[in-house]
This record gives structure tokens, sequence and C-alpha cells, in this order.
């Protein structure tokens, strides 16, 4: 079923009140991250000459990107009843910009910001091709994580791979539930998983690239403190993806999603990830 029906379909389910609205999230994210996307060859393009940029062309890779813009988008729409263009979001910790350009390319009202820092994972503190190729505009944040934006201004707040490099991740979420529409989104991607074999295979070799790893008592502990309420929460990505090229990789992403669905492999994943409202 195209996901256009499928969202006309989910509006005839008879569920009311908060579980079935965590049950129409839930069934948005799987049925959005099991479609297909085309590689976005402009993209690719734009980065082939940074070596910083590789995993952008690593098709593997590059299709995580993809189905996680896409379900941002219809997740969004669902939700607030309304057109990406119309729903004001925030890439919060923007770093190479390849979320804010591919939600834009979707016709979203998007805009990115990220600590004013030398440090090479900071939009400020590396080279970004596609922010200067698109003529996307970075706000730079002052503070660690205080942000210069009116309280109640903005729809939705996205984190991919943020969250857990803060310094503060509380007072972070906070000021992030101040910023958000009542009831505004937050979505958090790609935060490292207290039981992942990859997370616990590099801190054996001694990288700490993630010092700080969560798990869902945790984060519902974080959310509760922060004001905010979980609608959904997943495990994802078993296998590594930024440098390996699979054959197949659609294929393969299929079946890494499902075996971190619907098997115990599930908790040994890479990644925990939600979506939470403001209370």
């Amino acid at each position: 079923m195209p996901l256009e029906e499928f969202i006309r379909a989910l509006n005839m389910i008879g569920t009311k009140g908060n579980p079935g609205r965590c049950r129409r999230m839930r069934l948005i994210r799987k049925k959005s991250m099991s479609e297909t996307s085309p590689l976005d060859l402009d993209l690719i393009n734009i980065v082939r000459d940074y070596p910083s940029h590789n995993f952008l062309m690593n098709p593997a890779s590059q299709n995580i990107f993809l189905y996680l813009s896409r379900y941002v988008k219809v997740a969004a729409e669902y939700y607030f009843n309304a057109d990406i263009s119309d729903i004001k979001i925030l890439d919060w910790g923007c770093g190479k910009g390849q979320v804010t350009y591919l939600l834009k390319k979707l016709g979203a009202t998007i805009k990115g910001c990220d600590i004013r820092s030398d440090a090479d994972d900071s939009s400020f503190g590396q080279k970004t091709p596609i922010m200067e190729a698109c003529d996307i505009a970075i706000d730079p944040l002052e503070h660690e994580y205080n942000l210069p934006y009116n309280s109640d201004s903005i729809d939705v707040v996205l984190s991919f791979g943020v969250l857990e490099h803060v310094s503060n991740d509380s007072k972070s979420l906070k000021e992030i539930n101040r910023v958000l529409r009542n009831p505004g989104l937050f979505f958090c991607f790609y935060l490292p998983y207290t039981l992942s074999w990859t997370q616990c295979l590099a801190h054996l070799r001694g990288n700490y690239y993630h010092d700080r790893l969560y798990s869902k008592s945790g984060i519902l502990g974080l959310l509760d403190q922060s004001g905010f309420d979980l609608l959904d929460l997943w495990h994802r990505q078993l296998f590594p993806k930024n440098t390996i090229r699979y054959p197949q990789y659609r294929l393969f992403e299929k079946i890494d999603l499902f075996l971190t669905d619907k098997t115990p492999l599930k908790y040994f994943a890479t990644n925990i990830e939600f979506v939470a409202c403001k209370k």
C-alpha cells in the first residue's frame, strides 16, 4: 500500500487517547522506514571531494538519512495535520547539514543551528560544502545549552546524533522543551544504546567518542524531568553502515530493521531512538 493511502487508512483506526496516538506514530514509523527512495545524486556530487563526508557517498549510509528524513516529514505532517512547509523545524546541532538539506528538498521550513566551536563535529569547526552549495544558513550557538529562540516558537526539533554529545543532556532537553510549541515534537536519532555490541567494541578499543550510553529507563527519566511525553521508542541498526558498502543495501537494511524490531537481537543494536511531545 502506498504511504499516502496508508496514512488515509490510519485515520480510520478508531483508537483514542494517548495509547492510540502512540500506536499510530509507531505504525507511521514502521511504514515510512520500509519505503525506498532513490539515492540523492546531487548530494553525492556536492561531497565527493571531501573525505570527511564519504559516508554520504556510501549507499547503505545515505539510505538511512533518506528514510529518517522522510519519516520526520510523514510523522510531523500526520501529527500536526499540516503540510511540511507550514511546520517550523529546527535541526539542532546540524553538523555537516545533510539533514537540513534533505528536509529542505522534501519541502520543509527548516533551519540549522550548531555550537560555535573549533571542534571537528561542529558546523563551525569543519568544512560544510552542503551548506555552501545550497546557501543554507547556520545559527551559531554561543552557550552549551541555551538556545537563541523565543519560547513556544518551533514545532519540531531534531537530534541526529547530538544529544549524547552535549555537556548536560537534561538542561539541553529542558531548553528544547522551552522553545517548542505545545504540543511540539522532539525526534532523537542515533542515540547510542547501553548494550550495543558496536559501542562495547569501540570502548574496548579505547574509542570513547560516545562516552555516554542510554537505556530505555534512562530516556524515560530524562523525558519526564524535561517535560516530555514519550510517543514512540525503538532500537535501530544492528550492523555498521558508515564505512561498509553492502551489496543490495536496501534489502540489507530491511533485514536489519526486521532484526531490531522482531527479534531479541534488538537489545544489541547500536542505537535506541525515540520521538516525544511537549506535555
